[in-house]
């Protein structure tokens, strides 16, 4: 097993499950049994370790777990985020970047039946950006609102934060998203050329994993 040194702060119980997460497949797998994380009680940006302990996450959350599996078999540990537009205002989305026969994939975690696991098809970071595209959209109106993409980030840049194991939350690593930098996906003309999602489309992005009154 292809461990790296810094993993020696986790504990028996986050090694054995670690270890059984050997694949980008096998980790999607596994972040698709945790609960989505609706913050009913506040905003939160929980640690791997809290992911663990409560048993769910949301996009941001999820991201780090499976970064910190990831690394835990010798990669490195890397984000993507995805910004929407402000106007009309969406969520941004946050993802794990890993590779494979040279091309991009990603894990994700979401409620929705859209934006989640991608294949290690894509060349380029903007192919895998791309490949969110025509399901980013607003199910009121049927809007499309992905805009940006970000640079990768490594998670190692916070180890001076313990990222992986803290007790507190992460508003340093998601205040970072917002400043670095992001590369746009398509133009204003662009932008006014889009059509709207159709009724079936968006009767499809109204399906969920999770109801927020299941829990």
């Amino acid at each position: 097993m292809n461990t790296v040194g810094n993993t020696k702060e986790y504990t028996r119980e986050e090694v054995r499950i670690f270890k059984r997460l050997n694949s980008p497949q096998k980790i999607q797998d596994y972040v698709d049994t945790l609960l989505f994380n609706f913050e009913k009680n506040g905003d939160t940006n929980m640690s791997p370790r809290c992911v663990l302990r409560e048993g769910k996450a949301q996009c941001f959350e999820g991201s780090l777990f499976a970064a910190a599996v990831l690394e835990f078999h010798g990669e490195k540990p890397l984000i993507l985020d995805l910004r929407s537009s402000k106007r009309p205002w969406d969520y941004d989305h946050v993802v794990t970047v890993f590779k494979r026969f040279g091309c991009f994939g990603a894990i994700s975690k979401t409620n929705h039946a859209v934006l989640r696991y991608r294949e290690p098809v894509y060349r380029t970071l903007r192919e895998l950006a791309m490949s969110y595209f025509h399901e980013y959209f607003l199910n009121k109106n049927g809007q499309k609102t992905l805009r940006e993409y970000s640079n990768v980030i490594d998670l190692n840049t916070f180890n001076n934060i313990q990222w992986r194991t803290t007790e507190e939350n992460l508003y340093e690593i998601t205040e970072y998203l917002d400043t670095v930098r992001h590369h746009i996906l398509i133009t204003h003309e662009q932008i006014h050329n889009l059509r709207k999602a159709d009724n079936i489309e968006i009767e499809a992005g109204k399906m969920v994993e999770y109801e927020r009154d299941d829990f």
